[in-house]
């Protein structure tokens, strides 16, 4: 593991069971106070946390990753390269997130159709890559964000959103996708 800049107060290797492993994390990291990165994760070079981020348990993350100031992932997800997670969001367990997508503050991924009810399959939501996902919004559990789609801020998505397609409202709606936007332009 490198320790380029793991800052005072971060933890990097929570132990969660008798027996797992150091996590692994490339080099040109910048790990800040209160971060915690439980052991059996795999990180690429270049990530970049926040104040108090949460990496859970068996966790996959590419490189040029940005984990924003108190974003949480739960453990098993998949997380690609050049991601930048901004302040306050939350990966559930079981996401799979593609390579260059950005999350706004405060973005809300959900894996639990029916939380406190029934024993249920925690499926998590599968973003492609190049999505966009604006400040406060919601992607409910099993829903797959097509390549290059962008979700409005504050938008509750409540099913699939094809590539290249914008998402509105709350529940969400489909739209075109402004020209501007097509190709995989950021906003």
């Amino acid at each position: 593991m490198a320790t380029d800049n793991i800052h005072p107060g971060a933890t990097v290797g929570y132990e969660y069971e008798d027996g797992s492993t150091s996590p692994k994390i490339g080099p040109d990291a910048t790990i800040r106070p209160g971060t915690i990165i439980y052991d059996d994760v795999q990180i690429g070079t270049g990530l970049v946390t926040g104040h108090n981020a949460l990496v859970r348990e068996c966790t996959q993350i590419g490189d040029d990753v940005i984990v924003g100031t108190n974003t949480v992932i739960d453990g098993r997800s998949d997380i690609g390269s050049s991601v930048s997670m901004q302040t306050g969001v939350y990966v559930p367990s079981n996401t799979t997130i593609g390579n260059s997508v950005f999350l706004g503050p405060h973005a809300v991924l959900t894996n639990d159709p029916y939380p406190l009810r029934e024993e249920q399959q925690l499926e998590g939501p599968t973003l492609a890559d190049g999505v966009s996902i604006g400040a406060n919004a919601t992607v409910l559990p099993g829903v797959t964000i097509g390549e290059n789609a962008f979700i409005a801020a504050g938008a509750t998505v409540t099913t699939d959103v094809p590539a290249e397609t914008l998402a509105i409202g709350t529940p969400a709606e489909h739209r075109d996708l402004p020209e501007n936007l097509r190709g995989g332009n950021q906003i």
